[in-house]
């Protein structure tokens, strides 16, 4: 697919993904679901890539939501042929960890973006919401699911039932993102910077990691722990397990090869 409301860009073992319509704060209408969908695509089958960031163009908004023209214009079956839910559950199944960088607004659909990956870090002056009760409609990107695992249900019953937007800082209170840079010049800078300690890292244990955590997250305790000894069983078979140890054992450096 050739891309056009969106960027797709490698540096080593990072890919940056950077939503490109700054003319209408980078919302999110079918055309740029499809691109995100693909994009997420593309690092899947790239065994280079070991973090992905996705970022926002433009300064203004991270993503401002769904295409409002398009939500008004759009028929009630064409609901169900949303791309929205399934490009975000390729964000979140991605075997590679995906970190978001917010800068201004993340709304609706954009919130619900961020909510997808794994790790959000936003400026000092990004606000996120879930304002879709507004509209008379609501979460539809699985903000109603994902934001009450990730705040708790009482308090994503708050910001879906009143739409509230809130700042970074409080976001970052209630777990919502990881960290907040002041300036949106260190967004990108911070964000990078976590992802080469996790590129440092052994690929196929970050990978296990992040399965674990998961499926422990949508399931009882047993069947996680269940999961957790399985995915640990894989990561001891690994020539990165023998790396690791034998690197910290030997006092240098680890040479993970994913392997």
């Amino acid at each position: 697919m050739d891309f056009k409301n969106l960027l797709l860009e490698k540096d080593g073992h990072m890919a940056l993904i950077t939503l490109n319509r700054p003319e209408v704060r980078n919302a999110l209408d079918p055309k740029t679901w499809a691109e995100i969908r693909s994009a997420v695509r593309k690092c899947r089958f790239d065994k280079d890539v070991r973090v992905v960031i996705i970022t926002g163009a433009g300064g203004k908004a991270f993503a401002s939501g769904a295409d409002i023209r398009s939500l008004k214009e759009r028929e009630v079956l064409e609901v169900l042929k949303s791309e929205s839910q399934e490009s975000l559950n390729d964000i979140e199944n991605l075997d590679v960890p995906v970190i978001a960088a917010i800068d201004g607004f993340a709304l609706g659909g954009g919130c619900e973006l961020a909510m997808s990956c794994d790790i959000r870090i936003a400026t000092s002056r990004s606000k996120l919401g879930q304002p879709e009760v507004n509209l008379g409609i609501i979460p539809g990107a699985g903000g109603t699911q994902r934001l009450q695992r990730i705040v708790g249900i009482g308090k994503a019953k708050e910001l879906i039932f009143t739409g509230d937007l809130i700042s970074a800082r409080e976001a970052k209170e209630i777990g919502l993102v990881n960290k907040v840079v002041e300036q949106p010049e260190d967004l990108l800078p911070a964000a990078k910077e976590m992802a080469q300690k996790i590129i440092a890292k052994g690929p196929v244990a970050v990978s296990l990691a992040k399965a674990a955590i998961n499926v422990g997250a949508n399931t009882d305790i047993y069947s996680g722990l269940l999961f957790e000894k399985y995915a640990q069983t894989i990561a001891f078979s690994t020539e990165d397990r023998l790396e690791g140890t034998s690197a910290f054992l030997e006092k240098r450096k680890a040479d993970f090869k994913g392997k």
